[in-house]
Formats: C-alpha cells, sequence, structure tokens
C-alpha cells in the first residue's frame, strides 16, 4: 500500500490558496452507468475538482461485468483508483490484493465508525480491519397493511408469531390474502425472500469451514412459518410481479419486497399504479402502509435484514492520497449528492457527523423520488416509518459473510435447490423431516 496523508478539505483548500497544492487524475469505476445516474457523479467530480484541483474520471462499468474487468485490470497492475462496487466483491478482494484495506479503514476511522451502520460495517471486516468503505444500501422489507393491523389490534409483523397471528386474523381469500409469498422456484426472487426468512431465523447452510448442516428444529421452524405464508397466498407461481400488484389492488396484508416498491406505493410511477381506488396517483396506499426491515424467528428473537449493501474500494493500484480524498468527499460534503444518484434504493449507511448524528439521514429523506411525479419520502411517510427504513442496516445480515462464505453461500442460492425442495414442501409433495435431509445432502454436494 502506498503510504497516505489523508489531508482534510480545509488544508486541501489553504494549498490552493498558497499555490503549493498538487492536481492530478485518478480514474473512478461505477456501477451506477444509467445516463441519469452518471450525470449526477460527473456532476460530483467537477465539485470535487472544483475543491481541490484534481480531477476525477468517472467510467462507466457494467456490473456484470466487474468482477472479470477489475481482475484482468489487477493482472495488468492498471487497476482505477476508486471502484464502487457490492458486498460480494468485498472480502474476495481484500484477500487477493485488489483493495488497499489499510486505506479504506483509515477512511473509515477518519470518517468516524460509529457514525456508520454497524451491519454494514461489520459485514466488511478483514483483519481487524474495515476492508471497505460502505456508502449506501438497502433492506428487504416485510410491506404491511398497517391500517387493518391497527384495526384488529394486531402488533407489527416484527417475528414470526406475529405475522402468523395477522394472517389468521386477516387472510379472507379472495377480497384479502393475508400473505403474498414468493413460490416460483425459478426466480431469484424466491432466493432472495428465502435467504431472509432463514436469517430471520438464525439458519444458514455455511460456517467458517464451507458447508454446515441445518439445524433441524430450527429450519423445521422456517419451513412451517414459510409454509404458512404460502397457503395464505394465492395459488400459482408467484414473485415480485403478483406481490406488488395484489397488495397493490388492497387484496393482501402482507408482502416481502424491496424498498423500489416506496415511491411506486405513493403514485410516483405510472407503469406500476396502485389500483386500490380509481386514482392511479393516489397516495391513499402509502398512507395506509407500514413496513418492518428485521424480523425475526422463534429461535433468533433479534432477527435478522436482508441487506444489499454497496462500498467504495481505494485499490493497492490507486494514487491513494487523491483517492481517499474523492471517497471521504463523496462520504461527507458530496454525501447528500451520492444518495440522491437513486434515493429510494440508497438509504444512507452513514447517518451523520460528529456534529448532527443523524444529518445524512435527515437529508436523505428530503430528497425527491419518485419516476413520473416527484416527492420526498419526508413527505410521503411517517418520521417513524423513515427511521425504520434505515434501522434495518443495524442488523444488516447475508449468508456466508461473516463466515468468510460469501461465494460459497451465493453458489448455494443460485442452484436455486432450497426453491425447489421449499416449493415441494409447500405442496405437500414431502414430509418437513425430508425437507431438512434433501437440503442438507443437495447444498453438501456444492462446492
Amino acid at each position: 500500500m502506498k503510504k497516505s496523508t489523508l489531508l482534510t478539505t480545509s488544508a486541501i483548500v489553504i494549498g490552493l490558496l498558497t499555490g503549493t497544492a498538487y492536481a492530478d487524475t485518478i480514474r473512478f469505476w461505477t456501477t451506477e452507468h444509467q445516463p441519469p445516474r452518471l450525470a449526477k457523479q460527473q456532476q460530483m467530480a467537477d465539485d470535487f475538482s472544483k475543491l481541490t484541483g484534481h480531477t476525477v474520471e468517472v467510467i462507466p462499468v457494467e456490473e456484470s461485468d466487474l468482477g472479470t474487468r477489475t481482475t484482468a485490470a489487477f493482472a495488468a497492475g492498471d487497476l482505477p483508483d476508486v471502484i464502487y462496487h457490492t458486498l460480494q466483491y468485498v472480502l474476495p478482494w481484500a484477500e487477493a490484493g485488489i483493495l488497499d484495506v489499510e486505506a479504506n479503514s483509515d477512511i473509515v476511522g477518519d470518517l468516524g465508525e460509529n457514525t456508520f451502520a454497524p451491519g454494514a460495517i461489520s459485514m466488511a471486516q478483514f483483519d481487524g480491519m474495515t476492508a471497505a468503505v460502505p456508502v449506501d444500501g438497502w433492506t428487504q422489507m416485510v410491506v404491511y397493511r398497517k391500517d387493518l393491523f391497527d384495526a384488529a389490534g394486531l402488533k407489527a409483523p416484527t417475528s414470526y408469531s406475529a405475522i402468523s397471528e395477522a394472517v389468521d386474523a386477516l387472510h379472507n381469500p379472495p377480497s384479502m390474502y393475508g400473505f403474498v409469498a414468493a413460490t416460483k422456484v425459478d426466480e431469484n426472487f424466491m432466493s432472495q425472500v428465502l435467504e431472509h426468512v432463514f436469517l430471520a431465523n438464525g439458519v444458514s447452510p455455511v460456517d467458517a469451514n464451507g458447508f454446515s448442516s441445518l439445524d433441524e428444529k430450527a429450519t423445521t421452524e422456517v419451513l412451517e412459518f414459510y409454509k404458512k405464508i404460502a397457503k395464505a397466498s394465492p395459488e400459482g407461481d408467484l414473485f415480485w410481479q403478483q406481490s406488488r400488484e395484489i397488495y397493490f389492488a388492497g387484496k393482501a396484508a402482507m408482502i416481502i419486497w424491496s424498498p423500489f416498491i416506496l415511491d411506486e406505493l405513493a403514485g410516483l410511477r405510472d407503469s406500476a399504479p396502485p389500483t386500490i381506488n380509481d386514482d392511479p396517483t393516489s397516495g391513499e396506499l402509502a398512507s395506509k402502509t407500514g413496513i418492518v426491515t428485521t424480523f425475526g424467528g422463534p429461535s433468533n428473537s433479534g432477527g435478522a435484514a436482508w441487506a444489499d449493501i454497496r462500498y467504495f474500494g481505494v485499490t493497492n493500484d490507486a494514487n491513494t492520497d487523491v483517492a481517499s480524498e474523492f471517497v471521504k468527499y463523496s462520504m461527507s460534503d458530496g454525501y447528500t449528492a451520492t444518495l440522491s444518484i437513486a434515493p429510494e434504493g440508497k438509504f444512507p449507511v452513514r447517518r451523520g457527523d460528529a456534529s448532527n448524528p443523524t444529518k445524512y439521514v435527515d437529508a436523505w429523506s428530503k430528497l425527491p423520488v419518485g419516476v413520473d411525479r416527484k416527492a420526498p419520502l419526508s413527505e410521503l411517510y411517517a418520521p417513524a416509518m423513515i427511521n425504520e427504513i434505515v434501522a434495518g442496516l443495524e442488523t444488516a445480515d447475508r449468508w456466508g459473510v461473516k463466515e468468510g462464505q460469501l461465494s460459497l453461500a451465493s453458489k448455494m442460492i443460485n442452484a436455486q435447490a432450497i426453491n425447489r425442495i421449499v416449493r415441494q414442501f409447500i405442496d405437500d409433495e414431502i414430509s418437513v423431516s425430508d425437507a431438512v435431509s434433501k437440503m442438507n445432502e443437495q447444498l453438501s454436494a456444492i462446492e
């Protein structure tokens, strides 16, 4: 790693005024390649250049190509200075020497580790350091009809038991389904939802040594819970589309979805309008909706939230000083602009700074969301719901992260064996004990 002197913004400005500052160019790879998002990142680069004199070359990269392009650039000794990347690359790139772990950990320390969501920090730990700088993320959510829950005196769906009670109270098909669970086995949506449900009960198929047999008791609890919510769903092969359509029609009490539903719920996207009434631009459904990001099962009362976290990684080929300053700028003075690229899916993993611990959460909540119409989340949803949206990052988790087995866990998920076996159990083709045995047998064969 190149030795880094992390200059403060004020020091850079003083240097410019005295004529002693140096100027350089760094390369920044980003997977946010859509033209409107690229334009915002270019504006951030221009603002940084005006402040420091340094130039940032913003280079779009397809997310599907990021792994192979990075590996090739590393082999050629030609990595960019900073890469915006997903969670899946943090630990493998740290182990391979692609990331300058010490520089990234120093950045987090300078910004204040305690200003970041703990889950985002814990998932990037490598040899006692934070291997990449958490930027933004989102957590999967239980989206529910709060008005119906309140009217029936039901608790928020923060646990298997609370969800089951709500299903019993509200399931009245075809006018109202208790849940719309993912059941289409070849859809990644089902994989994602199931991982969340397993995590909620503390069940994982991996440990530090690789495959780990699923605990029979806890996995049985997972399967029986999922069967209950699936039986309270419409028939057929269900995935994200039906979940959203049925909830938007006012015919579902609960679904599991990503936060990208938030602007649609409020009638801001013509391609996915709420149909609960005759006005596709109405905010009625949003006003009746609550969300839960962290829920737990009987074997894991603390619960978990399934999260997708993105990071800035200063690389080992970087101009470390300038790259670090750019990341620090993007996470402080430029952080609101960073989040504005797509605020409905970019929750602030840095909540504030030493002077104001909620500075960035407050700013993010006022950023406009929507496609055909725009409005800030703070005008669409109550403060308690805004806080719940961000709170999921506190308990953010994924299979294989803390065990150093994210790659193996990803292969298990992508194989869709869990989906197929869960569907067989839901359809009463196999017993719960057979389902646990089949999962252990098939997952153990994945390398």
